[in-house]
C-alpha cells in the first residue's frame, strides 16, 4: 500500500503540479469501524486500491480516498470492483452516503463515478475552495 500510495502521489504531481494530494490523512482513519482500505492483487502484485473514511459534509457520510489502478492494469474492471466493494463495506458499516473529491485533470475518474451513480454535491473538505475540484456523492441502499 505504501508503494502504491507513493505512485499515485507521483501521478497527481504530474497532473496537478506540486507534490501530489496535500489533504491530511491518518492511516487510523481507515481502520474499522472508522473506515476500510482495500488492495487488490493479481498475479502476486498489487494492482488497485481504495478506501473510505468516516466524514464528509453531512452526518452519515464517508469519504472515498486513494482510489487508484496502476496504469498497466487499467481497462480491466479493477476500479469498478474496488468501488463496488467500498460501497458494500460502507453500507454494511451504516454509512448513508459516500462522497469524494477528484480533480478536473482526472476525466477518467469523473466518468467512472458518474457512470456509477455519483452526482455533484456541495464542496467539502481540504479542497472545498479549489476551482479544479469536483465533489461527488452517492446515497447507499
Amino acid at each position: 500500500m505504501v508503494e502504491m500510495t507513493a505512485t499515485v502521489q507521483a501521478e497527481y504531481a504530474v497532473r496537478y503540479g506540486g507534490s501530489g494530494d496535500r489533504s491530511p490523512i491518518d492511516d487510523g482513519e481507515f481502520t474499522p469501524p472508522r473506515g476500510t482500505f482495500l488492495v487488490v492483487e493479481a498475479g502476486g502484485a498489487a494492482v488497485a486500491m481504495g478506501g473510505w473514511r468516516r466524514g464528509g459534509p453531512a452526518p452519515g457520510d464517508a469519504e472515498i480516498k486513494r482510489m487508484y489502478v496502476r496504469p498497466e492494469h487499467r481497462g480491466r474492471g479493477w476500479s469498478r470492483l474496488v468501488l463496488a466493494e467500498l460501497e458494500r463495506t460502507a453500507a454494511d458499516a451504516g454509512v448513508v452516503r459516500l462522497v469524494l473529491e477528484t480533480g478536473q485533470a482526472q476525466p477518467e475518474a469523473i466518468a467512472l463515478y458518474r457512470s456509477s451513480g455519483y452526482v455533484d454535491v456541495e464542496p467539502f473538505g481540504f479542497y472545498r475552495d479549489s476551482p479544479l475540484s469536483v465533489h461527488l456523492g452517492k446515497r447507499l441502499a
